[in-house]
C-alpha cells in the first residue's frame, strides 16, 4: 500500500531519493528469466519420467520450477506468472480446470481481503497513526529502536493469537503508518525493506518459539507424542523451542542492518519532537477511532479465543471468518466508517496468491513434493552418517524444504513421521530429532506464496522477492545453525538424548 508523505508541519514533503539500487546479479537475473524459466520447463517436460515419479507429478514439478524462476526474477509481473500458471495446469491436464480456477475462492483469498479492508479502517481513522505515534514517541526513540520494539509485539501477540496470519494483518497498518512518519518510500526505502522483511520473519520466528501459533507445531506435537512415544507439552515446547528464536531473531536483526543498510536515508534526526507534536495535534478520540477500535479489539478478542467458541457460543468462528465479520463492520452503513472505493484491494495480488496456491497444490496432490524431499533425504545416504551429522542435515533439509512445499501443515505432515522412522532406523531418539525437525517449520519466509502471511506484507510494495530471498536466505541458516547447536548443548540440559 502506497502512503502519501508524511506531514510533519503543514506543508508538503517531498519523498525521499532512491536509495537502494539492484545489484547487477538482479538486473541480469530478470533479463534472463524469461529464457530460463522456459528452457527449465522444457528440460523437466521433456525429460525421461525418473522411477517412482508419475507422469502428473513430472508436469508438475516443471510449470512449479518455471514459475518460481518467473516469480524470483520478476521478468514478468508476479500476477501474469500466476496467470500462465494456472492456463498450463489446465491444458496440460496437470491439475482440472475447475481446480486451477477455484484457488481464487480459497479461504485465504477472503482473508486477505478482509485484511485491506481492515487496514484501509485503521488508516482512515487514524487509530493506527495514533497509536503508531505513541509507540514510537514512547519506546521508539530511534529507528532502530522501532524495529525492535516492532519485533518484541510480534513476538507477544504469539502467545495469545494462534494465526499466523492475523498477526501480520495487525502489524501491516501499524507498520505503514510509522513508515509514512518515516518518510520511508515503497520500492526505494532500505528502512521501509527491513521493517516489513522483519515483520515476516519475527512473525515466523516467533510462531516457532510458541507450540500453539500455530496448527503446524499442534501437529507436529501429536506426531512426536503418538508416533515417537514422546510427552511434549507446552512449557516443554516452550522450553525447547523459544530461547533459539529469541537468539535467532537478533542475529537476523543485526544481519538486516548489514543487508538493508538505512544510513542517511531519512531525516531521523529531530523527528522525535515533530512526532509528539503530531501526537498532541490527534487530540481526543474521534468516532471513527472508537469504532476502528471497537472493530479492532473484537477481531483480537475473537481470534485470541478461537479455541473457546464452541464452549462460548455453541458453534465455532474461525480466524478466516472471523476477518471477513471484521470488513464487513467496516463497510457497514453507520456502523462502519469505509466505502468500498476506500478500501485499498490489491486484485492483482489475488491473482498471485491464487496462481501460487493452484501451483502448490498441484505439485502436493501429485506428490511431486513429497518425491523430490525423499529423493535428498536417502540420496544423500544418511543411514552410513555419523549421528551428529544427521541431526544437522536433517534440520537443514526441513528448514529449507518450504521452497518446495507452501503448506507448513503439508510439511509437518511429511516430514515428521518420516524423520521419526528414520531416527528408529538408525537408533537415533526419534523425539529429539523430530522435535527439532518440527521447529524449523514455521520459516515459511523465502517467497510470497509460502505463506499467507509473506503475501500480506509483500502488498505493501516495500519490498521486492529478490530483497525477501536474500535475506530469508541467511536467515533460515542463521535458525538452522542455531536450532542445530541448541540439540547439542541446551537439548541436553533441558534432558533430550541423542
Amino acid at each position: 500500500m502506497t502512503m502519501k508523505p508524511f506531514k510533519s508541519d503543514g506543508n508538503s514533503t517531498e519523498p525521499n531519493k532512491p536509495v537502494a539500487k539492484k545489484g547487477r546479479f538482479e538486473s541480469i537475473f530478470k533479463k534472463a528469466g524469461i529464457p530460463l524459466a522456459v528452457l527449465v520447463f522444457l528440460i523437466l517436460m521433456l525429460m525421461p519420467t525418473p522411477a517412482g515419479l508419475e507422469p502428473q507429478a513430472q508436469k508438475a514439478i516443471a510449470i512449479f520450477a518455471s514459475a518460481l524462476i518467473l516469480w524470483v526474477s520478476g521478468a514478468l509481473p508476479i500476477y501474469l506468472t500466476s496467470m500462465i500458471a494456472i492456463i498450463v495446469l489446465s491444458l496440460s491436464g496437470t491439475a482440472e480446470e475447475k481446480t486451477a480456477f477455484g484457488t481464487l475462492g480459497f479461504d485465504v483469498i477472503w482473508l486477505m481481503v478482509s485484511a485491506f479492508i481492515l487496514t484501509s479502517a485503521m488508516i482512515k481513522s487514524n487509530l493506527a497513526r495514533r497509536f503508531a505515534l505513541w509507540m514510537v514517541t514512547r519506546f521508539g526513540q530511534t529507528p532502530k529502536k522501532t524495529l525492535l520494539v516492532l519485533i518484541f509485539i510480534n513476538f507477544a501477540l504469539a502467545f495469545f493469537v494462534p494465526s499466523t496470519t492475523a498477526r501480520a494483518t495487525l502489524m501491516v497498518p501499524i507498520c505503514l503508518i510509522l513508515l509514512e512518519i518515516y518518510k520511508a518510500t515503497p520500492g526505494k526505502s532500505n528502512f521501509g525493506k527491513l521493517m516489513m522483511l522483519q515483520g515476516v520473519q519475527a512473525d515466523a520466528i516467533a510462531t516457532s518459539g510458541v507450540m500453539t501459533a500455530t496448527a503446524a507445531n499442534i501437529i507436529a506435537v501429536g506426531f512426536i507424542n503418538e508416533q515417537a512415544g514422546g510427552s511434549i507439552g507446552y512449557m516443554d515446547w516452550l522450553a525447547a523451542s523459544m530461547p533459539t528464536a529469541i537468539i535467532t531473531m537478533l542475529l537476523t536483526f543485526l544481519v538486516g542492518l548489514k543487508l538493508f543498510s538505512f544510513k542517511g536515508e531519512a531525516e531521523f534526526e529531530g523527528a522525535m519532537s515533530k512526532l509528539k507534536d503530531e501526537l498532541k495535534k490527534l487530540d481526543k478520540f474521534s468516532l471513527d477511532e472508537k469504532k476502528a477500535m471497537t472493530i479492532f479489539l473484537l477481531t483480537v478478542l475473537l481470534w485470541a479465543t478461537e479455541d473457546y467458541h464452541k464452549f462460548l457460543f455453541g458453534f465455532e468462528i474461525s480466524v478466516y471468518m472471523t476477518a471477513v465479520i471484521a470488513g464487513v463492520l467496516c463497510l457497514l452503513p453507520r456502523i462502519g466508517l469505509l466505502t468500498w472505493k476506500e478500501a485499498n484491494i490489491k486484485w492483482d495480488l489475488m491473482i498471485f496468491a491464487a496462481g501460487a496456491y493452484a501451483v502448490g497444490n498441484a505439485l502436493e496432490k501429485s506428490k511431486g513434493a513429497e518425491w523430490m524431499i525423499n529423493k535428498v533425504v536417502y540420496g544423500l545416504g544418511l543411514e552410513q552418517m555419523n549421528h551428529m551429522l544427521v541431526y544437522v542435515i536433517v534440520i537443514f533439509i526441513s528448514m529449507y524444504s518450504h521452497l518446495i512445499f507452501t503448506s507448513k501443515t503439508v510439511r509437518t505432515t511429511i516430514l515428521i513421521p518420516a524423520f521419526i522412522a528414520l531416527a528408529k532406523s538408525l537408533g537415533m531418539d526419534p523425539v529429539t530429532l523430530a522435535l527439532a525437525s518440527a521447529m524449523t517449520l514455521t520459516y515459511t519466509i523465502t517467497l510470497p506464496p509460502h505463506s499467507k502471511v509473506n503475501t500480506i506484507y509483500f502488498s505493501t510494495g516495500y519490498f521486492s522477492v529478490f530483497d525477501q530471498v536474500k535475506y530469508a536466505i541467511v536467515t533460515c541458516f542463521i535458525g538452522a545453525t542455531v536450532i542445530s547447536v541448541s540439540v547439542f548443548t541446551w537439548f541436553q540440559i533441558l534432558g533430550y538424548s541423542l
